[in-house]
């Protein structure tokens, strides 16, 4: 590919927003940044951060961490920032890719090569999406989508100064109810390629 891509997708827990970056990485043959990223910067870094996993995109508890002279000693904060430097080290690089979430649509929001959607779905399409993925109730998919999206706002918001789920910091915010999976990653494809024109 010879201009850079970064597609930043921030989307509601259960609106298929993971499977439609998917389906986009794949189209423009890019990597998808993920909770893949543990491993690489694993990898890259030569340590063990399995103890890490619990920690991937929850807010640091203010409670039992604290913070001097910028530092701060909690395990969510210690990941988050390993995670942002990789984002920024593979965009400064020229790298081509696609991450969900990780507030990607802030930390990189200078990139001009960015572009950042944020999807949503009907909530009864979520709920019952959230009911096969973990094969449980509608009363406990409701929870586990309202306490999904309540973390998700508040990592984003916790470590950038724009608010998650704002459509003003967006590029594009799309529901995917009304189209399907697949009619909205080629939705999401065609403004894309519109926009690199």
């Amino acid at each position: 590919m010879e201009k850079q891509l970064i597609i930043s997708v921030s989307r509601e827990y259960a609106s298929g927003g993971h499977k439609i970056a998917e389906l986009i990485a794949k189209h423009y043959d890019i990597p998808l940044h993920d909770k893949n990223m543990l491993d690489e910067i694993a990898a890259e870094k030569g340590v063990d951060l399995t103890s890490f996993a619990g920690a991937d995109e929850k807010t640091r508890n203010v409670f039992t961490s604290r913070t001097v002279n910028g530092y701060n000693n909690s395990a969510e904060s210690a990941l988050a920032n390993m995670q942002f430097d990789f984002l920024r080290e593979r965009a400064m690089a020229g790298d081509s890719f696609v991450v969900c979430g990780r507030c990607s649509d802030y930390i990189l929001k200078d990139n001009e090569n960015l572009i950042k959607v944020f999807i949503i779905a009907d909530e009864d399409v979520r709920y019952e999406r959230a009911c096969k993925v973990n094969e449980c109730s509608v009363a406990d998919a409701i929870k586990i989508v309202e306490k999904s999206d309540k973390r998700r706002r508040e990592y984003h918001n916790q470590y950038c100064k724009t608010k998650w789920g704002d459509a003003r910091n967006y590029d594009l915010c799309i529901n995917s109810t009304r189209m399907g999976i697949e009619k909205t990653a080629e939705a999401l494809i065609d403004y894309i390629d519109k926009r690199r024109a």
